[in-house]
């Protein structure tokens, strides 16, 4: 959505996601934008237990509800992740046997390690100089409001049309059928299927807030629920079971 509105607003060219300064780089207008999972940059920097590294940035934090966070990437470790980083992010082996449960509540890449990293960057959030979260559902249920605050935090002026053709433009159905011509492929991999005859490949798979709860039994829900109620901090808003929605008019997953 955010490539989207830039591309409408600063006459930037179509097919070409945001990466830092790329869009800066045609129109100085569109600030430098450093999209990142905080996976990697506090391995590098050495700033584990913190956020030091965000301190002195204007920074956008999105979260999403940890239990849709761990199924999604599920997916992603299954069909779309390469064997080396698996092996660098100690997820189970290529090829591995492992249930989607288990995967789930595993310790190193499941719903514990999810709510451990969400719980530090609430506790650290308010020391960031400027910031701003935004929630996935928030962005799913309401988008034209979401959208204008994120672009008014970034420090521009929002433009209606803009954000209506954005939002448009980022639905599944429409995001989905981007991705199976390969319309973004001046982005590599990022936006494309892994096998275009899976739909669990697709990077745009379901964008379904709650959908976590079509994989489980009731059992194992009571527990993946009882996980997150106890161990995330309260802040987020997810310590309630979600209200399930369907994809139409979805971000992509």
């Amino acid at each position: 959505m955010l490539s989207r509105y830039f591309q409408l607003a600063c006459n930037i060219p179509e097919n070409i996601l945001f990466g830092f300064d790329n869009y800066h780089k045609i129109n100085p207008a569109v600030p430098k934008i450093f999209f990142t999972h905080d996976n990697y940059l506090r391995t590098y920097t050495g700033n584990l237990d913190s956020k030091k590294d965000f301190y002195a940035k204007k920074t956008v934090l999105l979260a999403r509800r940890p239990q849709d966070v761990a199924v999604s990437q599920f997916f992603q470790w299954k069909h779309r992740m390469r064997p080396y980083k698996k092996a660098l992010n100690l997820y189970p082996s290529h090829g591995a046997d492992i249930s989607l449960y288990d995967f789930v509540m595993d310790e190193h890449q499941g719903l514990p390690h999810i709510i451990e990293f969400m719980n530090l960057w609430e506790r650290e959030l308010p020391k960031i100089r400027v910031s701003l979260l935004l929630r996935y559902e928030d962005l799913r249920a309401t988008p034209h409001p979401e959208l204008s605050r994120l672009v008014a935090f970034l420090g521009m002026q929002p433009d209606a049309a803009a954000i209506a053709d954005a939002v448009e433009f980022a639905t599944v159905e429409n995001l989905r059928k981007k991705e199976e011509t390969n319309y973004f492929w001046r982005s590599g991999s990022r936006l494309k299927a892994a096998d275009p005859s899976n739909p669990d490949s697709y990077k745009v798979r379901r964008a379904k807030v709650g959908g976590y709860r079509d994989y489980f039994d009731d059992r194992q829900l009571a527990e993946i629920d009882g996980l997150v109620a106890a161990r995330l901090a309260p802040s987020f808003g997810y310590s309630e079971t979600p209200a399930v929605t369907a994809p139409r008019d979805a971000v992509r997953d």
